[in-house]
């Protein structure tokens, strides 16, 4: 009986995943886009790297609010719908950027960029946490509660917990590296658009890509797909399992080490080492895409334990320590004005993608294996929304911190994020529900 109706689980799942997986990319595609699309867009209209890190801060603090809330929402009304609501708040954005004219002031213009820019970070998080918990919600629903061997029984169809544990690292690690892939990607559909189109055609176009997409959405999913009974009181909604609490705060100091040198500090070093401004989208492009494939390639990377906790934790502590070495490394070997800087950097930038991807798809997993089932969005929600903060936080300091020391400074403060990092995934329990590690 149990092999009869494990097979329609699996198959439907599947199909759900890759449904999930497919929407998302085109999401994160024309995002990328976006993203390229405003950079050039307003260097080209003479804007200074300050400005230009200015225009992605409400994009970035969108997201804090539009995590938790998102996540309350996608229980109460289910994930496909929030899913899509994710996909339609992208094309108003974009619409919405598109009616910029070049013959508003300057003033008007940043702050109709930056308005449109939050959209479109509304957008982003609702979809990214929508399309997060599809991946706990179908993994759990066709294989049983993976991430919690405590709800399986002993006759379970799937065997042991680690077979499942590590089937969702799989689903989370491709899902999160294909993502990021298409990113870069998208950076260099970008720029294509912008040449090609001009700013409000690209806009134009992309706007209705995505309205292609939002209508497969609508038409292939089930709208109820992860309807729950959502948290009724702000209390209920930050009453996190330990390990999810703990695991949001470690995140939001490794994305902001990452963006604290990445977002401002590091494209305006190479420009100033004389790279083109080409080169240096070009280069940004390839390592996104670089680090997504080290990001889908994690689980081969990372020992796995039956219970799916007590081998991936201390992984996490592992990485995250190298990671803050790595960069202490680097800051240190330009602060010893070695020949060709730029150089060294791009190396030092290589390596800091191989073990940040490391990182980050072990924390990835990490969230849905500490997640209950039940509210699986409002955990993703709330990890998330410490993600969208480290994001803010990083964006903000890369500016500051390149204006007083330059990049030398921008590590430093990574480097301090890192080892903050590293300091809290010690706390990080080896069961749900434990307060700290043994």
């Amino acid at each position: 009986m149990g092999s009869t109706t494990a097979a329609p689980a699996a198959s439907a799942a599947a199909r759900h995943y890759a449904i999930v997986t497919a929407a998302y990319w085109g999401f994160t595609l024309t995002d990328g886009a976006l993203r390229m699309l405003v950079l050039l867009h307003f260097f080209q209209l003479g804007y200074s790297p300050f400005t230009l890190a200015f225009l992605f801060l409400l994009y970035e603090a969108a997201g804090i609010a539009a995590n938790l809330v998102g996540g309350w929402l996608a229980v109460r009304f289910g994930i496909a719908r929030m899913l899509a609501v994710g996909l339609a708040t992208q094309v108003a954005g974009f619409l919405m950027l598109s009616a910029v004219s070049p013959d508003w002031g300057a003033a008007l213009s940043v702050a109709w960029a930056v308005a449109a820019q939050g959209v479109c970070g509304v957008a982003k998080d609702l979809t990214k946490t929508a399309s997060k918990s599809a991946i706990k919600l179908t993994h759990d629903g066709a294989y049983g509660a993976a991430a919690d061997p405590r709800l399986r029984t002993a006759s379970s169809r799937d065997g042991p917990p680690g077979k499942t544990s590590g089937r969702l690292f799989h689903w989370v690690a491709w899902f999160t590296g294909s993502k990021n892939a298409m990113k870069g990607a998208g950076f260099f559909l970008g720029g294509l658009l912008l040449e090609g189109l001009g700013f409000r055609g690209a806009l134009w176009a992309m706007a209705a890509a995505l309205a292609v997409v939002l209508a497969g959405v609508v038409l292939a999913l089930p709208p109820l797909m992860g309807k729950a009974r959502a948290s009724r009181s702000a209390r209920e909604l930050f009453a996190k399992d330990p390990g999810v609490n703990l695991l949001a705060a470690a995140r939001v100091a490794l994305f902001g080490a990452r963006d604290v040198w990445f977002v401002v500090g590091l494209p305006v070093f190479l420009h100033a080492a004389g790279w083109s401004f080409t080169t240096v989208g070009g280069f940004l492009a390839l390592w996104t895409i670089g680090y997504g494939v080290v990001q889908a390639a994690a689980p081969a990377l990372v020992r796995r334990s039956a219970d799916g906790l007590t081998a991936e934790v201390p992984a996490a502590r592992r990485w995250s320590l190298a990671l803050a070495l790595l960069t202490a490394a680097l800051m240190l070997a330009l602060m010893a004005e070695v020949p060709r800087p730029d150089l060294v950097v791009v190396a030092g930038l290589a390596l800091f993608g191989v073990v940040f991807a490391v990182n980050s798809s072990v924390h990835s997993y990490l969230i849905l294996a500490y997640a209950g089932s039940e509210k699986a969005a409002e955990d993703v929600g709330f990890y998330y929304a410490a993600n969208a903060a480290g994001r803010f936080a990083g964006i903000l300091l890369s500016g500051l911190l390149y204006g007083l020391g330059g990049l030398v400074a921008c590590l430093a403060g990574a480097a301090a994020m890192l080892g903050l990092c590293w300091a809290v995934t010690l706390l990080l329990p080896l069961r749900r529900g434990v307060p700290q590690a043994a």
